[in-house]
């Protein structure tokens, strides 16, 4: 391993640590890159994805209210088991 002057690496050295996986990522980027995609401003990415993790939690609440429905006992049981293990852990 090289150094220079200010005891940083020379950029042989960092390239050699690389692997497969960020070679074909580095060139995956640079395939959307040359394609003229521009990456979304942080915001609107931001807004994207808490858009979608709603529409996630209400899809997996509503399975959650249909399974209580279904059956309420199974439902009763689970909820009794996990306020137990919570008592006996916060009892500790």
């Amino acid at each position: 391993m090289s150094f220079s002057n200010d005891g940083a690496p020379s950029p042989e050295d960092i390239t050699e640590g690389r692997s497969a996986e960020s070679d074909r990522l580095e060139g995956a980027a640079d395939a959307v890159l040359a394609a003229g995609a521009r990456p979304r401003p942080l915001h609107r990415a931001v807004r994207e994805d808490a858009a979608e993790m709603r529409a996630w939690a209400r899809h997996r609440g509503e399975r959650a209210c249909e399974a209580i429905r279904d059956e309420p006992l199974r439902a009763t049981l689970y909820a009794l088991g996990i306020g137990v293990l919570i008592g006996l852990l916060a009892a500790r």
